[in-house]
């Protein structure tokens, strides 16, 4: 079943079947990602020793990338538990002053920042209880506070060490540092995009708020205690600090020594001067030993990021037997011959650009997993026989996809904002999805016309 026809249908199979189960949500990602393309091999006439060795030549593409997950979540974790980020997000909140527009604005900057360490979960966690009294004090809707956070935390998704480059890195074998570092232009942009999006929302809210009034719906009151509602998120970091039994030590010099370490990995990264896995790893050490008194707490700090960052690790491990099976049968170049020969003239050089305006859309009908480790492979190889750049076609895809990633039902972390908000997946959507649609085909069609995607 070695044939060029065999080839392609067995591909088409294997991809089709995996994105199929990983769509149902009913497993882990790790166990289609193993097991389809293997059995896929082994109906091909491949051996286990062949197997074997496309395994070791995608475990070769995917490794540098495991190990910045590994120790970039447990060193954003780190620092989001000593509280370094604490005093920006009391700061932003007692700044609003309790303005509808000013609060808007002061949720996108809390997104942008809370959402350093890459976690979706980890981001809602701290910033919905944070926001949420005060939307309710001033009669605004949650779900524009859910949407503004989830698009900053979609746009800061862009960063090195969150899902999005990691995958896209294992599939066009490129370093995700690499890639930021590409997409860093059109980040800034859609940050930008990001604050002028809440003051429009916010000004939305303004008209909404004043017609409650003029109606005498309004249930909020007419000021609020911003400084109150800072304080009471500082308490609450505290305490969180306490339950999670650390002997931290204190100090200015332990916060300065904390910043200097985490500007330090910026510049590394952004200068190329030091690989993003040796990068974090010296950084986790360095915040661990500054951090935490002895061996048992600085190993309870990694216990705790540790299911995180193995989590992540794990897909791209598992990543590396499907990407590995598919590459080294030939069965994604035969897949994209086929494709080149089936596409209407003039379409399929451009189709990295189509898929990147449908990135929201397919959000919605695939997973992150089976979008990066399905389509990017389909249409990487597609694009490339003229002349498209495995980078361009990741950058494609990934712009017009990230900003989609938390407006899909597939995302854990969305359903527990909506908890924690205590909001309707539907009304969510109604706002949310056409906005994100919006502003990726934006980001998308500004790529295109700097030629990022070249």
């Amino acid at each position: 079943m070695q044939t060029s026809l065999g080839l392609t249908a067995m591909g088409l199979i294997i991809i089709f079947v995996t994105v199929g189960i990983l769509i149902r949500g009913r497993v882990n990602p790790i166990i289609p990602m193993t097991l389809v393309p293997v059995v896929g091999a082994l109906i091909c006439g491949f051996g286990l020793g062949e197997i074997s060795d496309f395994f070791s030549e995608g475990l070769n593409s995917v490794v540098n990338v495991v190990v910045m997950f590994i120790f970039a979540i447990i060193f954003f974790g780190i620092l989001q538990d000593v509280g370094l980020f604490t005093p920006v997000i009391r700061t932003l909140i007692r700044a609003t002053r309790g303005r509808i527009m000013a609060v808007t604005l002061g949720t996108a900057a809390i997104g942008v920042v809370a959402h350093l360490d890459g976690s979706g979960s980890t981001t809602f966690l701290i910033t919905i209880p944070a926001l949420l009294p005060l939307y309710r004090a001033l009669n605004m809707s949650r779900y524009v506070l859910i949407t503004i956070v989830a698009m900053a935390a979609s746009v800061m998704n862009m960063v090195p060490w969150g899902g999005p480059l990691g995958r896209a890195g294992a599939v066009v074998d490129q370093e995700p540092n690499a890639i930021w570092v590409q997409l860093l232009p059109i980040q800034g942009v859609a940050i930008v995009l990001v604050f002028l999006l809440a003051a429009l929302l916010g000004w939305w809210e303004q008209r909404r708020v004043a017609g409650l009034r003029e109606s005498g719906e309004f249930a909020g009151g007419t000021a609020v205690d911003v400084k109150a509602l800072a304080d009471e998120f500082a308490a609450a970091q505290v305490r969180e600090q306490h339950k999670l039994g650390y002997h931290l030590r204190k100090g200015r010099w332990v916060t300065v020594v904390n910043i200097v370490v985490a500007l330090a990995v910026l510049v590394a990264l952004l200068s190329g001067v030091v690989p993003p896995a040796p990068a974090f790893l010296i950084a986790t050490t360095i915040t661990l030993a500054i951090n935490f008194s002895g061996p048992m707490e600085q190993g309870e700090a990694l216990r705790r990021h540790a299911p995180n960052a193995l989590a992540m690790a794990g897909v791209i491990l598992a990543a590396a037997m499907f990407l590995g099976v598919l590459n080294e049968t030939k069965m994604l170049e035969e897949i994209a011959l086929t494709l080149v020969n089936v596409l209407p003239e003039g379409v399929a050089p451009h189709l990295h650009v189509i898929v990147g305006f449908f990135g929201v859309p397919l959000d919605l009908l695939t997973s992150t997993d089976a979008y990066y480790f399905s389509v990017l492979p389909i249409v990487q190889g597609t694009v490339e026989s003229f002349g498209v750049s495995g980078m361009g076609a990741a950058c494609a895809l990934i712009i017009g996809n990230v900003v989609g990633t938390f407006v899909s039902p597939f995302s854990p972390a969305l359903w527990l904002a909506l908890g924690l908000a205590e909001g309707q997946m539907g009304k969510y959507l109604k706002l949310a999805f056409p906005i994100a649609w919006i502003f990726s085909a934006i980001l998308v069609a500004v790529a295109l016309f700097t030629g990022m995607l070249a």
